[in-house]
């Protein structure tokens, strides 16, 4: 019964093999020393602990982790081949797919020929502004950063600020041992969001500046909108920000708030929400505490305010709960995999599989010692003359080398330790193991390059063996498409709160991914001749077949219009279908033609006398 009391089970208990991992807050514990500081808080630990285990795996360093946690004492003669790093890197690029588009329903208008909507107008117009947004924000590089650390720790983090200077918002990513949620009790939840983010790390003292060791805290938190403030200082020089008041000695609202003496709230009418006055805003706190101000009663979420040292932004502005101006927290929780019922925290790709790495790395530690006596075999000496040390007397040692000869007396013999079997048996244990990871990781071995694709019959069962690889990208990608959404709807929003973007509501936007495994380009476009051809698919939908195909479309609405250009066989059936010249001229983007003059009719002459003029029917 001791033993199942101390059974754990949590989102880290894939981890509960490792000593260190079990009890990372024991006394003693050295492998991690910086997470035994007083402001890591105790619920943190364990997570904290994994992200550093799967970094070590990453690294080429859980041999060197190992031993130094105690696991296995000959861990830093472990054989660690890269494994690790391959699975990230690959799972990496299924997940991304060949390239990221940003979206905005309605955006696109197929027929060129019919003017666009006030609303596909406005939605195109934020297309256009976050795809340019997204080329200078490096959105492509800044995903490969964050999406790698969610799939190697099961988590990563972007937030998002203002640059006055730039006249845009910068995106950031942060990593996830940094960052940590305040929820309410009882509050915790996947879809839910935290009223508090803190991302907090130590600072290294610096002797030769006189700094000394310090933790630095960024805190966002939602709170009721209160009177303008501005920088100001304390008697002992720090920077602080303190309520402007008026002539009077009231506190003065910012510029555009509301005091309602009713409920004695302030609100404030945000560009998003014209119709909606808001009493919610968000403040920035970013300070420093020195560790030896900090005791066991301090964490991260109590730090003493009176001991901080706020920071000083470029513009002179004390980051002391500076109001941003915006009504919600600039920051995107990215999770590796869907979160259980109750959790925030997303799984890592090697979580199910670590000790099966383990297995492959210590297969490759026997596979390298055996393949060390397979070529240079252990050699047994009979009856043999060895040559003799003249100082000492004693025997020289024997090595094997090229062209070494000994003389063998009449019953001499020489005997080699043959381990060639025992190195086969291990190879192919490492071939096992490696179609085993490729099974639990659902990579497949089509997926992880192992398979010989030679020996496939035929596309379909290509297909068929990429199944799991496809339920696998599909169930990541559904975890942060509504964390792109909302990624993308807050780059909206504070650009609008900076006045660089028109206001009004914000519209949706998502990120398409593309094709993540090979696509036959010869199949696609014979379907999708023949679909249009038979009239099963439209135009607009043809076109968008082959750009995901991957055919050089960049822009589908432009594609269309270049194609109906050349379309004289279509052009030529619109004609007889409605006898409208027009019509026809707007298809093929030619501009109007000019009028055709009326011409009058002259009569034939009779003998009554000379011909009269006709007019022309109307």
């Amino acid at each position: 019964m001791r033993h199942l009391r101390e059974l754990l089970i949590d989102a880290w208990s894939w981890l509960n093999y490792k000593q260190a991992m079990a009890h990372p807050a024991r006394p003693g514990h050295h492998a991690f020393p910086e997470l035994n500081t007083s402001w890591v808080p105790a619920e943190d630990l364990r997570r904290l602990a994994a992200y550093k285990f799967l970094a070590a795996y990453d690294s080429n360093q859980a041999g060197q982790l190992a031993s130094v946690t105690g696991d296995d004492h000959h861990g830093v003669e472990r054989r660690e081949l890269g494994d690790p790093s391959k699975l990230i890197d690959t799972t990496l690029s299924y997940l991304l797919g060949a390239e990221q588009t940003i979206v905005v329903p309605g955006a696109e208008h197929p027929d060129a020929s019919v003017e666009p909507t006030p609303e596909a107008k406005a939605a195109a117009d934020l297309q256009d502004k976050l795809r340019s947004w997204a080329d200078k924000e490096l959105l492509p590089l800044r995903m490969q950063q964050a999406e790698r650390c969610a799939v190697r720790c099961g988590d990563s983090v972007y937030t998002l600020a203002w640059e006055p200077a730039k006249r845009r918002v910068l995106l950031r990513t942060y990593d996830p041992g940094w960052y940590f949620p305040e929820w309410d009790e009882g509050e915790q939840d996947a879809q839910e969001y935290p009223q508090r983010v803190h991302f907090a790390w130590e600072l290294p003292a610096d002797p030769v500046r006189g700094l000394k060791d310090r933790v630095r805290r960024i805190t966002y938190e939602l709170g009721p909108i209160g009177p303008a403030t501005a920088p100001g200082q304390t008697s002992d020089g720090r920077a602080i920000r303190e309520q402007v008041a008026g002539a009077d000695g009231d506190p003065v609202l910012t510029v555009g708030d509301t005091f309602d003496p009713l409920t004695g709230t302030v609100t404030r009418t945000y560009p998003w929400a014209p119709d909606k006055p808001s009493s919610t805003t968000c403040y920035l706190t970013d300070a420093e505490w020195l560790l030896e101000d900090l005791g066991s009663a301090h964490d991260v979420f109590s730090l003493p305010s009176d001991k901080a040292a706020y920071r000083v932004r470029s513009d002179g502005q004390a980051l002391d709960h500076l109001d941003l101006m915006v009504d919600f927290i600039p920051v995107v929780h990215i999770p590796n995999s869907i979160p259980d019922v109750g959790e925030h925290w997303g799984k890592s790709t090697l979580a199910a599989v670590l000790q099966l790495l383990d297995e492959l790395q210590a297969t490759d530690t026997d596979s390298a010692s055996a393949s060390s006596t397979t070529g240079t075999p252990i050699v047994a000496l009979a009856g043999a003359r060895l040559p003799i040390d003249r100082s000492t007397g004693q025997p020289l040692p024997v090595r094997v080398e090229a062209g070494t000869v000994w003389q063998l007396a009449d019953n001499g013999r020489m005997d080699t330790l043959d381990t060639s079997a025992q190195l086969a048996e291990l190879r192919q244990r490492v071939d096992h193991l490696l179609d085993r990871l490729a099974s639990n990781t659902r990579l497949t071995t089509a997926g992880l390059g192992t398979l010989d694709v030679a020996k496939v019959p035929s596309g379909y069962a290509l297909q068929l063996a990429l199944g799991p690889l496809d339920s696998l990208v599909s169930a990541m990608r559904l975890a942060r498409d509504h964390k792109y959404q909302l990624l993308l709807r807050m780059v909206q929003r504070l650009h609008q709160a900076g006045q660089e973007w028109p206001a009004g509501e914000s519209l949706p936007a998502h990120l398409v991914w593309g094709a993540h495994t090979p696509t036959d380009r010869t199949t696609v476009l014979n379907d999708v001749t023949a679909g249009y051809t038979a009239g099963v698919f439209s135009l607009d939908t043809a076109v968008r077949m082959l750009q995901e195909a991957g055919y050089p479309i960049e822009d589908v609405a432009n594609e269309i219009e270049r194609i109906q250009k050349r379309a004289f066989d279509q052009a030529a059936r619109l004609a007889d279908a409605t006898g409208d010249n027009a019509a026809v001229r707007e298809y093929l983007g030619l501009p109007e033609a000019d009028p055709v003059p009326t011409v009058p009719l002259v009569q034939p002459p009779t003998a009554d006398g000379p011909s009269a003029p006709l007019q022309s029917p109307r």
